[in-house]
């Protein structure tokens, strides 16, 4: 990396744009606990509700979305189907392909904690914004 570009990173932004995430996950994790779910599931669970329309959602794919093994995502899945808030059809033309699907319990947890997500996004909003764009202006001095 050339010096110049060292030099026009705004290291200050870049942690506070961290840390506005940081507050967001904290905030998250800590709704989803008192919810008596772990946040990899609810986000695992948000993932699903949230895929595109007309598209399956696999453990594959679940996987590729939270930045986890395969595997990993194959035993999340079993956690979530033992709890309730998963069926876990798998494919008849592909047994190893299994699809993932919300049960009505899951979508009742989800909209109560996506309620209060869309809430504390409304408040970070103008920190995270703020925060973000300081993150990725180059060589800017940042006013406080």
């Amino acid at each position: 990396m050339r010096r110049s570009a060292i030099r026009k990173i705004d290291y200050r932004a870049l942690a506070d744009f961290r840390y506005e995430i940081r507050r967001f996950l904290n905030f998250s994790e800590s709704i989803a606990q008192a919810a008596r779910i772990e946040p990899q599931q609810h986000q695992a669970l948000l993932i699903i509700k949230g895929r595109p329309t007309g598209t399956k959602m696999t453990v594959g794919v679940m996987a590729e979305r939270l930045q986890i093994r395969h595997h990993s995502a194959v035993e999340l899945s079993h956690r979530l189907e033992a709890h309730g808030w998963i069926r876990r059809i798998r494919s008849s033309r592909d047994r190893r392909e299994v699809e993932l699907r919300l049960t009505p319990r899951a979508e009742k947890l989800l909209a109560r904690l996506s309620l209060s997500h869309r809430n504390e996004l409304r408040t970070a909003e103008p920190r995270l914004v703020r925060a973000l764009q300081a993150a990725i202006r180059r060589g800017k001095k940042t006013k406080r």
